[in-house]
């Protein structure tokens, strides 16, 4: 079977492999869809190399069906439909001891970890499947570890009906948290430099500001009737995204750390201190997140379509990420088994 392997030097190796029978507790998925992200894009730029183990076949925003069951795995049939929580826990370290399995200081980010979803069929741990209801696409269905990643920093920020949300970054995420934002009752501005991706997220009924063209500060007070915003999702990465942030944000108002920044940032504590800020991180996501984006994917809220710019086969995966790279593509999905 055809993977899609990081070695290393942006250098990504399409090659062969012999599938393997899953093991005890494992469940062999037939692999329909992977998703490409930033965080991949931080496995190819070597930003991560510390940490992962090269060759890597990596992926972790997936869908597919069962192919196999491993010994003692019970509840599932060949042929389900299915999406992976890809997090594994050692449950015995103090932050699972505390309930945050899904943060275990020994944490292994399947996809990141350990092997990925890009190849034809993968083994998991069977305790790591989520359900797809029935009827729903697969191409669809690869949205929903990132829309679990919206409804965790959108349940993070503890976002309340009729409350003013900014959303910094009109990228896959940034439209997944507005989106979320907004189903759960929250007033949505987003904030793109991008004019392509505006008039993309206006299509669905947000607003939009081009930070160079409107001052956000004045913008976001006079919305906000003088108070400024309730929460701040940063999800841009971009330096200086991160120290305005805090301009945009009332008194007591929450900020929502959601980029991956692989650099320390500058930021305004001065500001933090005066207003009584909060400033949370928001990693990943539970299980309760990953069932509302299944049932948010079912019911047609994720604008699926509008995100999904197009599907690749395998052997294109280098060049799909140079597309990503370059801002050419909102999402990209792999054809991983050979669906199309």
């Amino acid at each position: 079977m055809l993977t899609a392997s990081y070695i290393g030097n942006r250098t990504i190796d399409i090659g062969e492999a012999e599938p393997t029978p899953p093991g005890a507790g494992q469940v062999q998925i037939a692999v329909a869809y992977t998703g490409l992200c930033g965080t991949d894009l931080h496995i190819l730029h070597g930003s991560m190399d510390a940490r992962v183990q090269t060759p890597l076949v990596f992926g972790h925003e997936m869908s597919g069906t069962i192919a196999a069951l491993g010994e003692g795995v019970t509840g599932w049939s060949a042929g389900d439909g299915v999406t992976v929580m890809p997090l594994a826990w050692d449950g015995t370290c103090p932050a699972c001891l505390a309930g945050n399995q899904h943060i275990c200081q020994n944490l292994d980010f399947i996809g990141i970890d350990s092997p990925g979803s890009l190849q034809p069929l993968w083994n998991v741990p069977a305790e790591t499947l989520v359900r797809l209801p029935e009827g729903v696409r697969l191409d669809h269905a690869a949205l929903v570890e990132p829309a679990a990643v919206a409804v965790h920093d959108v349940r993070r920020a503890q976002l309340s009906p009729g409350q003013k949300a900014v959303v910094i970054g009109g990228g896959p995420i940034g439209v997944l948290i507005a989106t979320v934002a907004r189903h759960f009752g929250g007033d949505v501005v987003v904030i793109e430099l991008d004019a392509k991706r505006r008039a993309q997220i206006e299509g669905l009924g947000f607003t939009t500001l081009d930070p160079r063209a409107v001052d956000q500060v004045a913008w976001v007070t006079e919305w906000s009737g003088g108070a400024g915003a309730d929460v701040v999702f940063e999800v841009s990465g971009a330096a200086q995204a991160v120290l305005g942030a805090t301009s945009l944000a009332k008194v007591r108002g929450t900020i929502v750390v959601v980029a991956i920044h692989s650099t320390p940032r500058e930021i305004d504590l001065q500001r933090v201190f005066w207003r009584e800020l909060s400033i949370l991180g928001a990693r990943v996501y539970q299980r309760q997140d990953f069932e509302t984006a299944v049932e948010l994917v079912a019911d047609g809220v994720i604008p699926a379509d509008l995100l999904i710019t197009r599907i690749v086969p395998l052997s294109q995966t280098q060049d799909a990420f140079a597309d990503l790279e370059a801002g050419r593509a909102m999402k990209l999905l792999v054809d991983v088994g050979g669906q199309r």
